[in-house]
């Protein structure tokens, strides 16, 4: 593991830190395997339940990539197909909480919203600042944000590229609430252990028919979310729930 990208375990609950602060936390190549080979990490491993994804330090969860990295492509084919630490982020199986602090800017906004759950420090900010330089995001900024924000205020941000306060993005949805900074990594593991105590599978597949909900039809996402339902009805963990109810005590869930 890259010493950029930090991995702990908390009981249930495991952590990445994006740790570069000096650069803001912005991302190198080397540092987007580093990712992906901890989120890889983390969905083999049964005793990890969800994960919060931070930045190191006080100014930034992450500024995006690191721009004097991207000419370093030979092609703009290679550029388009890299490694992406947004993807690595959408390939976690497990629930995820982006706790950002500070900038989240670019591909480092992209990567929060990777995320199922975002807090925000109250000194966030955020931004889709790549027309400043000449491009546009591609890592899901446009449809991500049009989701989180709608359209205007997405068009807002990614056709200025400038930065809204944590503030404004509460009041837009793209953050679910706002902690001070000294509390946030706290506050997200809290509520990331709190995740970790519901029944696994069926929070994993909470987070499936979340994605499916915004993708599919009404028609299908209904269908699909009857699929996931069965699946989940069927499992070790649900035949607890069910004993538990019935015995008046707190389920024991094992991911099974």
């Amino acid at each position: 593991m890259s010493d950029n990208i930090l991995v702990e375990r908390d009981g249930f609950v495991g952590v990445i830190t994006i740790n570069r602060p000096e650069k803001l936390n912005a991302m190198t190549p080397e540092m987007a395997a580093a990712l992906v080979a901890a989120v890889t990490e983390f969905n083999s491993d049964d005793a990890i339940r969800a994960v919060v994804l931070t930045g190191a330090g006080e100014k930034a969860f992450s500024a995006g990539s690191d721009i004097r990295t991207l000419d370093d492509y030979d092609s703009a084919w290679n550029f388009r197909n890299r490694p992406d630490y947004g993807d690595a982020m959408r390939a976690l199986l497990k629930p995820s909480i982006a706790a950002i602090n500070g900038y989240a800017f670019g591909g480092g906004l992209e990567t929060a919203m990777a995320c199922d759950i975002r807090i925000a420090s109250d000194n966030a900010s955020f931004a889709a600042p790549e027309i400043k330089l000449g491009w546009i995001g591609g890592g899901g900024m446009a449809v991500n944000l049009a989701h989180a924000v709608g359209p205007s205020n997405a068009a807002l941000m990614i056709m200025t590229g400038d930065a809204v306060d944590a503030a404004t993005a509460e009041r837009w949805g793209l953050v679910s609430r706002i902690v001070p900074r000294a509390e946030l990594l706290t506050e997200a593991k809290r509520l990331a252990a709190t995740i970790a105590s519901r029944a696994p599978i069926a929070a994993e597949t909470a987070k499936l028919n979340l994605r499916a909900a915004w993708e599919l039809s009404i028609a299908n996402a209904i269908s699909y979310e009857r699929d996931l339902q069965a699946i989940c009805f069927a499992t070790e963990d649900a035949h607890e729930g069910r004993a538990a109810f019935k015995e008046k005590r707190s389920p024991v869930f094992k991911r099974r």
